[in-house]
């Protein structure tokens, strides 16, 4: 295995790539959200299914898991090959629950996280995030991977404040909240503790003191349950009440007092003065609601279905983990961790299986940090590479290409008025700052002259069209692009070829769209906001 690199984005499956890249012991903090579609009834995931499908593939936004041959072989390896611990465990589990959704998801996850158990250092952590689908399976597998005896929190953080599920017939209360699974994966773990702001509440009720300079303070008393130091002198002619003791030797007292820190009742009872703006806050507990989800305006908000707040990676990181750590997000999605991490001076790495999350992370590191330097491994980096990833997946392949121009895919609809239409490429070309579109067509086959045509008629409403292709264009595709004429441009007052064809050897080369500067006028993607890195103050909850 080479040497472990960090700043770098994965593309695959992160089972092959935990170990084939990344060593063992090398890993400071694990933060994993792995996909599972818990919106449906709970009832059918436990429907038996069978079948000889290929492993489930997270298809852009998607996140369901099957009982396929892939799982079951998984299954088998476990029960035969796994420490004896876990296969006696995943054993028990398929008797019980079946050949189902649930269980194809265990499997695949009991796999991953015993590869990721194997990579953290023995001062590591791990934050897996769920929800109570399947939280309290996950737990059993967690335990029986780590131990019980690193199990550290199960932190509940309440994502919405209210859910309408309830609305729809479902006899529950509603579902507002997702589970944190922390382990360690040994008894001296790296920590250290978070603080949360004291509430108004708080602040009315505790620290209503006030001094002669206007400091907010609160009173606590010196005295403890059991003895913290000298405990048998008399302070002031004062006496701890029966049962109790001094907290702090006499040397201590005299100091906060010759520091003006004590304050005496009228009875002569000394109390100490907790200034408020001294205190960090309140420690961090298991139940964290003071993070709400990401909000339709927030800034952060990329369009990512299943997008986490900052803050709460942030939280993580922070306390798991010290500056130059590494960070692995093995599930990466649109990248939360790694933002996270790098804004925090970690070094990070982060796998994901779809083409589209890889380019939405690097849009979103170049728009958070600008000239940021890291690697992308796993993508075609020639035209053979290219071939291989049309053959093996072409939806895939269509999100790769697209990427290239850093164009948006629509999806995988080709019906109604886009008909025909794979991405898109928004911008603002005039001063009535109405978006204007370039739309894309990728081809991965043979294709001729009737391509451009259709192209060309969808088009005709558009700015450009443009039409990325594997193999080479025809002559006459050519001609028929050439007819197509110019856009002119009213925001650079300059004509561009209405159609244009790319092929996929150009873009490897470094041939892009001709169009408006994008870097003027690009809305394609949700733009993430500057990150700074310098250490100082959280970020606004739910804002970062």
């Amino acid at each position: 295995m080479d040497k472990l690199k960090t700043n770098v984005l994965y593309y695959g499956d992160n089972l092959e790539i935990l170990r084939k890249y990344i060593p063992d012991n090398s890993i400071d903090l694990i933060y994993l959200d792995p996909p599972f579609n818990s919106k449906k009834d709970y009832n059918i995931l436990f429907k038996e299914n069978g079948g000889v499908e290929s492993e489930a593939q997270i298809k852009a936004f998607t996140d369901t898991w099957h009982w396929t041959q892939s799982a079951q072989n998984t299954y088998h390896d476990i029960v035969t090959n796994g420490s004896l611990k876990v296969a006696q465990l995943i054993g028990a589990l398929h008797d019980a629950i079946g050949q189902n959704d649930v269980m194809a998801y265990l499997v695949m996850m009991t796999a991953r996280l015993i590869e990721l158990h194997r990579v953290l250092k023995s001062t590591g952590s791990l934050y897996l995030h769920c929800d109570p689908t399947a939280s309290h399976y996950l737990k059993l597998v967690l335990d029986q991977i780590f131990g019980p005896a690193n199990f550290r929190n199960e932190i509940v953080w309440r994502r919405t404040t209210s859910h309408g599920d309830w609305k729809q017939g479902a006899k529950h209360f509603g579902r507002v909240h997702d589970h944190l699974l922390f382990y360690s994966k040994t008894s001296n773990p790296t920590w250290n503790p978070q603080f949360v702001a004291f509430s108004s509440e708080q602040i009315a009720q505790q620290y209503y003191k006030v001094d002669e300079n206007g400091r907010s303070y609160r009173l606590v008393t010196p005295t403890a349950k059991k003895p913290g130091g000298d405990t048998l002198y008399e302070w002031k002619g004062v006496r701890p009440p029966k049962g109790r003791y001094w907290a702090y030797t006499r040397e201590k007292m005299t100091e906060m007092d010759t520091k003006g820190l004590l304050y005496y009742s009228s009875t002569g009872q000394p109390y100490i003065k907790y200034y408020l703006d001294e205190r960090p806050g309140v420690a961090a507990q298991s139940i964290w609601t003071d993070i709400p989800p990401i909000s339709p305006t927030a800034k952060e908000r990329l369009g990512y279905q299943t997008q986490k707040p900052l803050a709460l990676l942030e939280r993580i990181i922070k306390a798991s983990s010290k500056e130059g750590n590494i960070v692995l997000d093995p599930f990466c999605g649109c990248g939360t961790a790694i933002v996270a991490a790098h804004e925090l001076k970690r070094r990070w790495i982060g796998i994901d299986v779809t083409h589209l999350a890889i380019t939405l992370m690097r849009a979103r590191l170049q728009d958070s940090f600008g000239n940021i330097k890291f690697e992308v491994i796993g993508e075609p980096r020639d035209l053979a590479g290219a071939r291989a990833l049309a053959h093996q997946d072409r939806y895939q392949f269509q999100y790769w290409a697209l990427g290239l121009i850093k164009a948006r895919p629509l999806g995988e609809q080709k019906k109604g008025a886009d008909k025909g239409i794979d991405g898109v490429i928004q911008f603002i070309d005039d001063a009535t700052g109405k978006p204007k579109r370039a739309i894309i067509q990728v081809k991965s086959g043979h294709v001729g002259v009737n391509a451009i045509r259709e192209l060309k008629s969808v088009a005709a409403n558009e700015a450009v069209g443009i039409f990325i292709t594997l193999e080479p264009p025809t002559q006459p595709m050519q001609t028929e692009a050439v007819s197509a004429g110019f856009y002119h441009s009213p925001g650079w007052d300059k004509d561009y070829p209405k159609m244009q064809i790319l092929t996929i050897e150009e873009l490897l080369q470094g041939k892009t769209v001709d169009m408006p500067p994008q870097t003027q006028t690009s809305i394609t993607f949700t733009k993430a906001p500057k990150v700074s890195t310098e250490e100082g103050e959280q970020l606004p909850m739910g804002n970062g």
